[in-house]
């Protein structure tokens, strides 16, 4: 479970991260990136719509798996940033182990690392 200090919460938030945020695509999920450069922790928000499935199930595992990335690597990511995730349709052919592994090469290739 990620802890609620780092989870990016209310509306206006997830739109400023994805209309002036930096967006870099992924094979299974979209990546938004803003940079608050307010130097505190950074919030990270999730997004797996029903259009993904209408399957409660199948949109919490995805969630539950990409937060666990996100867990794992908090230690090493920059502070100051809002980061969402927007999942795609693929991500559900997945397996837990390759979203987490995913997460941690699109988090990479965005230079969210220390």
């Amino acid at each position: 479970m990620l802890a609620a200090k780092y989870t990016l919460k209310g509306t206006k938030r997830f739109e400023r991260v994805e209309k002036e945020g930096k967006i870099t695509q992924s094979e299974s999920f979209g990546l938004a990136v803003f940079d608050r450069k307010d130097g505190e922790v950074s919030s990270f928000g999730f997004i797996v719509s029903n259009k993904i499935s209408p399957e409660s199930t199948n949109r919490n595992r995805v969630k539950r798996a990409m937060k666990a990335a996100v867990r794992y690597e908090l230690g090493q990511l920059k502070s100051g940033l809002d980061v969402v995730f927007l999942a795609k349709q693929k991500i559900l052919r997945k397996s837990t182990e390759d979203i987490i592994n995913e997460v941690r090469i699109a988090l990479r290739q965005a230079s969210l690392y220390k």
